[in-house]
């Protein structure tokens, strides 16, 4: 039965959303038909215009014809009378036409004014039906913020003990983040302490070893230089006495030339 009951409500939407559409349809149709009305009028006006134009031409040209004493005259006058009663006849039936498309006009422009009042008369009772359906949603609004404003003081009452329980819970894992994070420092500081002491050491022992290199090298050096003197010191002789008997040589040789 409740299957049956949404079916039956979805078919009252339906026609509902159907006869919007065609209420709409009409207004445009009205609108498009009043508007082609209006310009029925307009465009018999304009062959109104231009027919009495025709027939003043056609009856200026008559009296030129009238008064022409040639002897083609009176052939130029019946010319121009028929010329004229088809003109005159053109004009009123333009004149009819523009009688029919304002009469046309004002029949429209009245049945449109009668769907507007009906169209007004029945918004006004929508709009009344309208009004007191929100008069109705309103105090059920009133109704649901009265006891949303229940649920919410019973709900702030419930988060404070709530936040109270999580304030006391973060205290404590505070406590014991502070405790934590305190020894880590403590190993912290003597993990530090430690490779300083160890890095000192270090340093001392390489300052040593680099100490007793440089010590090593000077001495290598200085023996080096000893070295070099006294190797120095004995080539110096052996210089002398060759260069004594390099001498001696030349002068036995010039001894000889002059003997020869």
């Amino acid at each position: 039965m409740a299957a049956r009951k949404q079916k039956a409500v979805d078919e009252v939407a339906q026609l509902e959303q159907q006869l919007t559409r065609l209420q709409t349809q009409l207004a445009k149709a009205r609108t498009k038909q009043e508007a082609d009305a209006q310009k029925a009028v307009t465009a018999a006006t304009k062959e109104v215009n231009k027919a009495s134009t025709k027939l003043k031409a056609a009856r200026t040209k008559l009296a030129a014809a009238r008064k022409k004493t040639t002897p083609s005259a009176a052939k130029q006058v019946a010319t121009a009378k028929k010329a004229l009663e088809v003109a005159r006849e053109a004009s009123e039936v333009s004149k009819a036409n523009l009688a029919n498309a304002k009469q046309e006009l004002a029949a429209v422009k009245a049945a449109n004014k009668i769907a507007n009042e009906h169209e007004k008369a029945l918004a006004k009772a929508n709009a009344a039906v309208v009004k007191k359906q929100k008069e109705d949603a309103r105090k059920e609004a009133a109704k649901a913020k009265a006891a949303a404003k229940k649920a919410a003081a019973k709900a702030k009452v419930q988060a404070k003990k709530a936040a109270a329980k999580a304030k006391a819970k973060a205290k404590a894992a505070a406590a014991r983040a502070k405790i934590a994070a305190k020894k880590a420092a403590a190993r912290q500081k003597a993990a530090e302490k430690k490779a300083a002491q160890k890095a000192a050491a270090k340093k001392a022992t390489t300052k040593k070893k680099a100490t007793s290199k440089t010590k090593a090298t000077a001495k290598k050096k200085a023996t080096g230089k000893t070295t070099a003197r006294k190797a120095t010191a004995k080539k110096a002789p052996a210089k002398r006495v060759a260069k004594k008997a390099t001498a001696k040589r030349a002068r036995k040789t010039q001894a000889k030339a002059k003997t020869a």
